[in-house]
């Protein structure tokens, strides 16, 4: 046993410091990335915001939405051969560079993967998603996923540590997840004790992927717009959420009505919720690690995502920064105990 005395910190700790600006509008700042990739050298230009791979948030309802403001979406994996057929064939092939198909390690997982990206060469992007990314097994996994797709880009997580980034990218993925437990439907620390302050995880973990060539999606813990800002200033390079696209019209899950009000289920991967629909029950082995919650009815997602890209672009009129390239390079974080006046707050 030993105990790490330095200082961990989530979005809730900091600010980000204003500094002089040369900008007179939001409207000067653009939110668009271009990236290179490790392995396949190919390189993707766009919005590096994901919508989370949770089968209420990742459909293909919300990859049109999404991929019309040249946004990703990892779809969650549990859509039939069929239904990818009948997608793809509703879409123009341009939304398709915003799609990323998501698998597990198991075997039938890899089965689909395969055929789907064997048969649909237009797809691009894999998202290999496992709640615990230490696992020998996982690496192996990523391996085998680099072997059998050589010129797909494949991220791959969750991890929180700077070596495990650096052992994922060498053995094959390109972008790695990170986040375990900072999730708004994710119950991981409290059942096991197990995670990391989310902001200390991305800045550990961008150093050590920016110093291999590759690339980190800050997944978890954004709970409003300047979270956002704030994991994109600490060095992340795209950034996944899933309780910020929950709710919507696009998101999927069950809609229910109480006293007149609208309202979304959402619920963890890992949840008792998720287990039942998908894998027939929790396993007697293991507990639930995620939660169900209904979320008030939102709406179409354009009017959160005109929100989301607004509050980033403020925050880089506040930094100097005209390109989102910019914002981690115009960034001084401030530790603070108070974020903003909850006077009237509910």
């Amino acid at each position: 046993m030993r105990i790490e005395q330095d200082l961990k910190l989530g979005f809730k700790d900091v600010m980000i410091r204003p500094k002089r600006s040369t900008l007179k509008s939001r409207s000067e700042v653009s939110l668009l990335r271009k990236f290179a990739f490790l392995h396949t050298g190919q390189q993707w230009e766009g919005v590096p915001i994901i919508a989370a791979n949770m089968d209420t948030v990742g459909t293909f309802e919300m990859a049109k939405a999404l991929g019309k403001e040249h946004m990703m979406t990892a779809i969650h994996k549990h859509y039939q051969k069929e239904d990818w057929a009948q997608f793809i064939k509703s879409v123009d092939p341009e939304i398709l560079n915003y799609v990323a198909v998501s698998t597990g390690s198991g075997s039938a997982d890899e089965a689909m993967v395969n055929t789907l990206m064997n048969e649909y060469d237009q797809l691009r992007f894999i998202c290999v998603d496992v709640a615990n990314g230490y696992s020998e097994h996982f690496v192996d996994f990523v391996k085998r996923m680099r072997d059998n797709h050589p010129d797909k880009i494949i991220m791959a997580g969750n991890v929180v540590t700077g070596e495990m980034v650096e052992e994922l990218l060498l053995g094959g993925a390109d972008i790695v997840k990170v986040g375990i437990g900072p999730g708004s439907v994710c119950t991981t620390r409290v059942k096991t004790g197990v995670g990391y302050p989310q902001l200390s995880a991305i800045i550990e973990c961008a150093d050590a992927a920016h110093g291999l060539a590759g690339q980190i999606i800050a997944d978890g813990g954004c709970k409003v717009p300047g979270d956002v800002a704030k994991a994109f200033g600490g060095g992340a390079d795209f950034v996944m959420m899933g309780g910020m696209f929950a709710g919507h019209d696009e998101s999927g899950g069950e809609m229910v009505e109480i006293d007149g009000k609208k309202y979304r289920q959402f619920y963890g991967m890992s949840s008792k919720t998720a287990m039942d629909k998908h894998a027939g029950g929790v396993a007697e082995y293991r507990a639930s690690e995620g939660k169900t919650v209904k979320i008030p009815y939102r709406g179409p997602v354009s009017a959160t995502v005109q929100d989301l890209l607004g509050g980033i672009r403020s925050t880089c009129t506040y930094v100097g920064a005209s390109r989102l390239k910019e914002l981690t390079k115009r960034t001084t974080f401030i530790r603070v105990q108070e974020q903003h006046n909850t006077v009237f707050s509910d």
